[in-house]
């Protein structure tokens, strides 16, 4: 299997300890990879783009670096841009020069006119101090070039993905089929908007399972069989699950569930991303791969979006909350209905099954368990983000972690487990593809 061009030792006793401590702190080991990877998220969310954009802006943005990198330095196939750098060209320049352009190139498709100029002037200032540490002369105008190349190819290739496509859907109205549904009351987490706080909001980006993947052959390569049907004893199993746990005043509900609930509440970009930097700064990985390895992540994560819309806008699934509160309507003896179940956290307009942040879990841990020589039992600590920042927990594997993601929408109220196991085997199916055919060691 290949690995990395230095290959990690194993963490043990002390040195575990001392490693699991500084991924608390990634930015001490941090490169300019890492920093790019802040201020695109950054910058994306302030453009008003959701996770699931959000996806594709990050895995082109990873794939231009990668790119603009191994144009410099050929450690590794290169995934679009092909062309080769002058010898002098400066890494950081070039990674500062590809981050840019695409984020320039992708942020003016979404959002409101007031977040993409907030999120432009954030580019800009980044860029700007990106290269104010980069001496000016050769090196520096090269390596800008080389990155405006691979940021070029990319944002060609991705120019007629189907990502901007009309959005078409119908919701359902018989059992098991979508309809908008609501949020709790109040909205958790707080939505400032009372006329969005409520929820019922239509389909979100139904037409995402036709977008072009990074990585897998088709949005329907490994397309799930479906949600267990209605009358079987699987649907009420999951049925009388998520009704106990994820109701908002559940008293089953155990204290640390409801903190996994809210951890990872996160979008699954922004959270595996964050796992990806401390890992790697654990490890002491240099800029071509941490290139490498957040291109894989991130580009597997957006075809877990892909594949997931493909897979959930077939089947329609419902959600929980308006499961529970249609049970009369289902043909299974084993679910009782309650019209006035709410949800323990907001659930987004989707959908159910499968659950695409069980999806993007299941495909970010198989890349980087396969990344660190198949050791899929590499300890770190992670501190969470929006909307419920500062939780901190500790996992032993990258499987742990992604078994633990999914979990918790089955704790928010928000998935049936069956959308959550078979998400899971989903994303490994992707993971396991893209990191045995792509961003290969480069062999002369």
């Amino acid at each position: 299997m290949q690995g990395l061009s230095r290959r990690p030792a194993k963490l043990t006793g002390s040195v575990l300890a001392l490693s699991v401590l500084a991924g608390m702190m990634p930015q001490a080991a941090a490169d300019e990879v890492f920093d790019w990877n802040v201020a695109g998220f950054e910058a994306t969310a302030t453009g008003g783009q959701n996770p699931i954009v959000m996806s594709r802006t990050m895995a082109m943005l990873h794939l231009a670096v990668h790119d603009a990198l191994n144009a410099i330095d050929r450690r590794y196939e290169p995934y679009l841009y092909e062309g080769r750098a002058e010898p002098a060209a400066a890494p950081p320049a070039a990674i500062a020069a590809a981050a840019r352009d695409v984020l320039v190139g992708v942020i003016p498709a979404w959002g409101k006119p007031e977040q993409r100029a907030k999120a432009m002037t954030m580019v800009d200032n980044a860029f700007a101090a990106a290269l104010a540490k980069v001496p000016d002369g050769v090196g520096k105008t090269a390596g800008i070039t080389v990155g405006q190349k691979a940021a070029a190819a990319m944002l060609a290739a991705r120019n007629t993905d189907g990502s901007s496509a009309p959005a078409q859907f119908v919701p359902g109205t018989g059992p098991a089929q979508w309809r908008p549904h609501p949020n709790p009351v109040p909205a958790n987490p707080p939505i400032a908007d009372p006329e969005f706080a409520v929820g019922n909001w239509p389909a979100l980006l139904p037409q995402w399972g036709q977008v072009t993947p990074f990585m897998m052959a088709t949005p329907w390569q490994f397309r799930l069989p479906g949600p267990p049907a209605l009358t079987s004893a699987q649907y009420a199993r999951d049925y009388e699950e998520v009704k106990k746990l994820g109701g908002k005043t559940s008293a089953a509900r155990t204290a640390e569930q409801s903190e996994i609930a809210r951890y990872w509440y996160e979008g699954s970009p922004q959270g595996w991303s964050r796992i990806t930097r401390i890992v790697g700064a654990q490890h002491g990985l240099d800029r071509w791969d941490n290139a490498r390895l957040l291109a894989l992540v991130n580009a597997v994560i957006a075809d877990g979006y892909i594949a997931g819309a493909d897979t959930r806008y077939l089947y329609k699934f419902w959600r929980p909350v308006t499961a529970i509160r249609a049970a009369d309507t289902d043909g299974n003896d084993a679910t009782a209905a309650d019209s006035t179940w709410e949800t323990y956290l907001n659930t987004p307009p989707l959908p159910d099954y499968p659950s695409t942040h069980s999806v993007a879990s299941g495909a970010a841990s198989a890349v980087l368990a396969r990344f660190f020589d198949g050791d899929d039992d590499v300890a770190f600590t992670m501190t969470s983000g929006p909307p419920f920042g500062g939780i901190t927990r500790s996992f032993k594997s990258f499987s742990q972690a992604s078994r633990e993601n999914a979990e918790s929408r089955i704790y928010a109220g928000i998935h049936f487990r069956s959308a959550c196991t078979d998400g899971i085997k989903l994303g490994e199916q992707i993971g396991r593809r893209a990191f045995a055919q792509y961003l290969q060691r480069y062999r002369q």
